[in-house]
């Protein structure tokens, strides 16, 4: 497995390696050792199964009081995915990465707590799946809205499919004034 390093602090990019011939391929989707070797954690207690289509975006989401690590990654189709720092404190606050993920090269995103997490669906249809850390907790679910513009997120497309909820989600503060509650402690 290659682990590559992004922007923000703590998350990485994975490759697995894939054996291919006549009959398909094979690959190695989770090994503990290779993730503890890598610093991921290897307890998941929550694998979570999303579908889209074309144009859906899902985001950007975290959890405040019992926040989630996500290892995301696409089983069909092809995604732009967003992780955004928004630990309070943090060197990278308010700093987004974004890759593009699909079913050819079958890398997953680490995505530690600390971090919101959106993406957009670029294939027909796509399937999407992310093992957390942490249990689903509604009372502690928050978002932050995609297109913020202190974010300055390239989105690959202009006018996405969005559920009610994501589209109300507020924006991050501009300049650190006021920042809202919804941003978790480091």
């Amino acid at each position: 497995m290659e682990v590559t390093k992004t922007e923000l602090i703590d998350v990485v990019l994975l490759t697995p390696r894939i054996w291919t011939d006549r009959r398909g391929f094979f690959l190695e989707s989770f090994n503990a050792r290779e993730y503890e070797r890598t610093g991921i954690p290897t307890h998941f207690v929550q694998d979570n199964h999303s579908r889209s289509t074309y144009g859906v975006l899902r985001g950007l989401h975290y959890q405040l009081a019992k926040p989630q690590g996500k290892l995301v990654t696409v089983i069909r189709g092809r995604i732009f995915d967003v992780t955004a720092d928004v630990r309070r404190g943090s060197p990278t606050f308010g700093q987004c990465v974004s890759v593009v993920l699909d079913d050819v090269r079958s890398q997953s995103l680490w995505i530690p707590p600390g971090f919101a997490h959106g993406f957009c669906a670029l294939s027909e249809e796509v399937d999407v799946l992310y093992k957390c850390t942490e249990y689903y907790d509604p009372p502690s679910e928050r978002g932050i809205c995609w297109n913020d513009p202190t974010l300055s997120i390239q989105w690959p497309i202009e006018s996405p499919i969005l559920s009610e909820k994501d589209a109300s989600y507020p924006q991050l503060s501009a300049e650190g004034k006021s920042l809202p509650d919804y941003i978790i402690g480091r």
